[in-house]
Order: structure tokens, then C-alpha cells, then sequence
């Protein structure tokens, strides 16, 4: 069978089936909406939601095939180097920690310019930054032909063959100029962007990370909603083969009404399922602020609630150092703590090795079942 080749001169799309997206738009941007209103309800939420930000590096990660969880990763990050893990594990967790330094480096630059191919390309080179993709020209756009199939196949026997590399940097600038026009309606504008996006595959290796990254990225430029945090992977995940497909089929077939009424579903169903997390954990915040004033009697203890939120799986000697808490008081907190089983260990302390504590029921939550 013939590879898919890009849509040259079919972007962006002359002719959307608007009666066919019309109900989809109104319940997606409802929904879009009631999530926003919970959003800027939470204090702090980059703090109260960052558990949500680390499923999302590890579910867009697991896309292109990486194998880390999110209980991996944070127990890698608090044990560092010393943690024991094979070769290709340590490889897709780091991925997984870059793909979240690049989230936070694109939100820090939106807050300077406006979304742009400068965000892309520098993201982009955060990403890959010694990582498996650094020798793929990270943050630099591709000038060679790539093509999408079977590892090793050649160009003849791929399944998608993206635009060209000389014509790249044309439509690139088409991309960036297309999301700044006036649309009917903006998340299918931004359902447009993500399959042009993916179809140009500016990049030798990150796309489909990049493009999922974007789009928080464009729905807090575009006022949607209050902070760029929206959690779109889990859809796509789950629905992985319809994904792929949807996109394959803009190119083939010029369907992008089809592709239009997929991106609504996800947008619709994570966003209700983002509110339901972010609910439970702003509901979780607030009982646990009582109980740990309760259980501790420290002037620190919300303190230490914050800085737990942040990062739920811990060393108790990072704990007791990095907390800005004085000592006695921070190791009185956490043995308070897993006294009433607010902390689980998961790895006992012995001899100058601290031990590794959990705080399961954030965790949780962010994984939407009982893992810890």
C-alpha cells in the first residue's frame, strides 16, 4: 500500500461541516468552561495540580512509547542517581522529566510573547534536551525528509509521508499565522492547528509531544481557560488507534470535520474528567489542611502540606532539608504523619539511607485509581 502523503494546498481547510460539529461545540466549550470556573477557584493551583502536570509528561510520553509511570518517576526524582532502575527505564523517565521542564518553559515564555514558532522551536529544544531525540536537532526544524511507519521501513512502505523539508519553513509560517486569525469558534481552531501541526512533523523527533503540549498552550492564549494546565493525553491514550487514524485521515481523505468531531469528544471528556480530579484534590487540600493543623499543633503545618502537594513521593532527609522548616519541628511532622498514615513508606530508612514516603492519597487521584 501506497504511504498517506501530507495535504499540500489543504490548509487551512476550505470546507468544515459546521452542522455536523454545531451540538459538539456547545457541549465541549461547556464543559471547557465549568473546568475553568473550578480552575481559578483553587488557590495555587500550579501547587495543588501539579501531580495532574506529571501524569500528563507521563501519559503524552507513553503515546510514542515510553514505559515510565508517574509513581516511577517521582520516586526517581526523589532518590536521584541512587535510585535502581534498568538502563531503558532511567531513559524513558527522563524523557518523561523533560517533557514536564518544557510544559513549564513554554507556560514561562507565554507569559512574554505570544504563541509562536520562537515557544515551539525553544521547547522543542527542552525536550530533547540528553535525552534519547538530543542528536535529532533539537529546537531546530528538520531539513531532511522523515517519514512515519514501521522502525527501519523505507520511505516507500511508511504509512505517512509529512510536507517536505524546503517547504517546511513556508508552512510553518502559514501554522503560526492561522493561530492568530479570527475563527468561528476556537477549539475547532485549535482542533485544525493540532492535526496541521502533526501532519507538517516539523521536527525530527518530539511531535506528537509537542503538539499535545500545545494545547493548553492555546486554549489559555486564547482566554479558555484562567492557567495553561489542561490534561488532554489520558483521551488520546485511550483511544490511541482512532487518534492516529482521525489524523491519517485529513491528509487521505480531506476529512477534517472528522478529525474536528474526535478532537471535541477529547476536549468534552477531559474536561470533565480534569474537573472531577482537580475537585477531588482542591477537596483533599482543604481536609488535610484541618487534620494536619489538628494532628501536628505546628504554626508550619500548612507549610508542609504545600510542599508535599508539589512533590508527593519524597525523601524524608529532602523533607526536613528543603522545607524551610526548622528540624526537630520537620522530622516531628513527618513521624506525625506516618503515624496517621497520611505518608505511606515506601522505602524504609536504615543507617544513613532516609526513607522514601508516599503521599498515597494525592497520588491517587492523579492516576484515577488506587495504585499507592
Amino acid at each position: 500500500m501506497a504511504p498517506i502523503n501530507y495535504h499540500y494546498g489543504k490548509f487551512p481547510p476550505a470546507r468544515i461541516l459546521w452542522a455536523d460539529l454545531i451540538s459538539l461545540v456547545g457541549s465541549a466549550n461547556a464543559a471547557v468552561a465549568r473546568y475553568d470556573g473550578l480552575l481559578s477557584a483553587i488557590p495555587n493551583s500550579s501547587v495543588l495540580l501539579s501531580p495532574l502536570i506529571t501524569q500528563e509528561a507521563v501519559l503524552s510520553s507513553r503515546i510514542e512509547g515510553t514505559q515510565a509511570t508517574m509513581g516511577e518517576v517521582l520516586e526517581f526524582e526523589a532518590e536521584g542517581e541512587t535510585v535502581r532502575t534498568s538502563v531503558e527505564k532511567r531513559n524513558d523517565i527522563m524523557e518523561v522529566l523533560n517533557y514536564r521542564k518544557a510544559t513549564q518553559h513554554a507556560m514561562n515564555m507565554l507569559s512574554e510573547l505570544p504563541l509562536c514558532q520562537r515557544i515551539i522551536l525553544e521547547t522543542h529544544g527542552v525536550l530533547l534536551d540528553d535525552v534519547r531525540g538530543h542528536g535529532r536537532s533539537p529546537g531546530k526544524y528538520r531539513k531532511v525528509p522523515n517519514w512515519i511507519g514501521p522502525p527501519g521501513c523505507p520511505m516507500e512502505e511508511a504509512r505517512f509521508v509529512p510536507i517536505s523539508a524546503d517547504k517546511l519553513p513556508q508552512a510553518m509560517g502559514e501554522w503560526e499565522k492561522y493561530i492568530h486569525t479570527e475563527a468561528p469558534d476556537r477549539l475547532v481552531q485549535l482542533a485544525i492547528l493540532h492535526a496541521e501541526f502533526e501532519a507538517l512533523h516539523p521536527f525530527l523527533d518530539g511531535n506528537g509531544r509537542l503538539g499535545r503540549m500545545l494545547i493548553p498552550l492555546f486554549l489559555f492564549q486564547a482566554g479558555l481557560i484562567q492557567a495553561p494546565m489542561f490534561y488532554i493525553s489520558a483521551y488520546f491514550e485511550a483511544n490511541r488507534d482512532q487518534y492516529y487514524e482521525r489524523l491519517l485521515a485529513v491528509s487521505r481523505d480531506d476529512d477534517w470535520t472528522g478529525w474536528c468531531i474526535f478532537f471535541l469528544k477529547a476536549i468534552q471528556t477531559q474536561a470533565d474528567q480534569n474537573r472531577g480530579k482537580a475537585m477531588a484534590i482542591l477537596e483533599l487540600y482543604n481536609r488535610k489542611k484541618s487534620e494536619i493543623v489538628e494532628q501536628t499543633h505546628s504554626q508550619y503545618a500548612i507549610h508542609a502540606l504545600d510542599w508535599m502537594f508539589q512533590r508527593p513521593i519524597f525523601k524524608s532527609s529532602d523533607f526536613i532539608r528543603s522545607s524551610a522548616i526548622p528540624k526537630p519541628t520537620a522530622s516531628r511532622i513527618i513521624g506525625v504523619l506516618k503515624e496517621h498514615k497520611m505518608l505511606k513508606e515506601l522505602q524504609s530508612g536504615s543507617g544513613r539511607r532516609a526513607a522514601v514516603l508516599a503521599f498515597s492519597e494525592l497520588l491517587n487521584i492523579a492516576e484515577g485509581r488506587d495504585v499507592f
